[in-house]
């Protein structure tokens, strides 16, 4: 299926965003998992999910441990071993358009803040789009998500 989207965070901290994404993901039965170009990442990512939202808990796990495969939502750096529909790249790591294609969705979330990281979203989305997946591009500049770019791709997207 294979759609790219990436989002460019202006407003919205990481753990932020990847409480509204995995939410919304999670609560339509998918399985996913997050990953990070370092293990510190994720860990203040898992603790920061244990105290938000501050009404309910979404369920997660660091990978590494017994249960890695039962996790509807893992927070790890290599493959997705709990059966993930969707993969959330923090800090614009590159996507692999093999992979992206076997996933409903990949999330690529970037500081706007961090030259470095909006320098590799770019390079990704002509990567991604060259390689005919199907890309989206949203902005949260006016206070609330919205989609400022996207390409058709030639592999049809998931649901959402």
């Amino acid at each position: 299926m294979g759609q790219v989207n990436f989002y460019h965070l202006t407003r919205s901290s990481t753990e932020e965003a990847v409480l509204l994404l995995a939410g919304r993901a999670l609560a339509q039965g998918w399985r996913i998992m997050a990953r990070a170009p370092d293990p510190a990442t994720l860990e203040r990512l898992d603790g920061w999910l244990w105290l938000h939202p501050k009404d309910d808990f979404l369920p997660h796990g660091l990978a590494g441990g017994p249960h890695d495969a039962d996790q509807p939502f893992l927070l790890g750096q290599g493959a997705p071993v709990n059966g993930a529909r969707g993969i959330l790249h923090l800090g614009a790591l590159a996507v692999d358009p093999d992979e992206a294609r076997r996933m409903d969705r990949i999330w690529l979330l970037f500081d706007a803040a961090d030259e470095v990281q909006l320098a590799a979203a770019r390079g990704q989305w002509k990567a991604v789009t060259a390689a005919g997946l199907a890309a989206e591009y949203w902005s949260e500049e006016t206070g609330r998500w919205q989609k400022k770019a996207e390409s058709p791709g030639t592999t049809a997207p998931g649901a959402t």
